[in-house]
């Protein structure tokens, strides 16, 4: 599924870069004197933990809430009466929350959006069991690689030169050279067709196990790869990732769609 996320990173930054629309907060009610309603008991315990709201419920716990209601209203009472709620630094921190509270809603609302779209999309993106079946029977295996990731062609080159003459100096030339993070570096990448990189898949598919290949230039760098291993699945085990796959690449038929369909402007300040 990481490849579904990427995309709707992607899309949700754009809509991010927008501007947003403030949310429009009431002025609060304050009250004219300290009165603790069964409102007020009610919205405390949606805040305690499951287990306290239990004690709450019996009278014991009944009136040990109702106590720190109690002196929480009475702070609130002789705050208001010496004015803090008209002071400079009040109205830097309400205005503070209120940006931020607005800028939590708005990220729920595009959040919201997409889940309906997702619910939209449901039938399009259905994979049938024949579906599986075909691609099993391209594709029943899973491959190990180990990466070495440069940001530099030509020092990948003379990487690449010293690692075709020896394969053994792989470990060295990883912790002097390589970029990538260290849990790719400890444990390799394990991939079915379609789960990662194509590029590095087509290369990978096509080299025997302990063979170093490359450079193959992606988004993140020069990549220089050892295949070190392959397995067949068995279709149970494989089944569930081929739909993840499936359903990624339909995903991304859409997705190029609908770049056809809108313009996208990107504001970076890097380029």
């Amino acid at each position: 599924m990481k490849k579904i996320s990427l995309c709707l990173v992607c899309i949700l930054g754009v809509w991010g870069c927008q501007k947003s629309t403030p949310v429009d907060f009431a002025e609060p009610n304050w009250p004219d004197k300290p009165t603790v309603t069964e409102e007020d008991f009610q919205a405390h315990i949606k805040l305690l933990s499951k287990q306290d709201a239990e004690f709450a419920a019996t009278p014991i716990g009944r009136q040990n809430l109702l106590q720190v209601i109690t002196r929480e209203k009475l702070i609130l009472a002789d705050a208001l009466a010496h004015g803090l709620h008209q002071t400079a630094d009040f109205n830097t921190l309400a205005t503070d929350k209120h940006k931020q509270l607005a800028e939590i809603y708005q990220a729920y609302l595009f959040q919201t959006l997409e889940d309906l779209w997702y619910q939209k999309q449901q039938q399009s993106l259905q994979i049938s069991d024949k579906e599986i079946e075909d691609y099993y029977k391209r594709y029943p295996y899973e491959m190990t690689v180990k990466q070495i990731i440069v940001g530099n062609a030509e020092i990948a080159d003379q990487v690449l030169r010293t690692l075709k003459h020896s394969p053994g100096r792989w470990r060295e030339m990883e912790r002097q050279y390589s970029v990538a993070p260290e849990a790719i570096r400890a444990q390799g990448v394990t991939f079915m067709p379609g789960e990662f990189l194509p590029e590095i898949e087509v290369i990978a598919a096509n080299s025997g196990s302990g063979s170093v290949q490359g450079f193959i230039k992606t988004a993140l760098g020069f990549h220089i790869i050892m295949k070190t291993g392959e397995k067949r699945l068995s279709k149970k085990d494989a089944e569930p990732r081929i739909r993840a796959v499936l359903e990624n690449k339909k995903l991304d038929q859409i997705l190029e769609s609908l770049q056809n369909k809108y313009e996208v402007t990107i504001d970076d300040e890097n380029e």
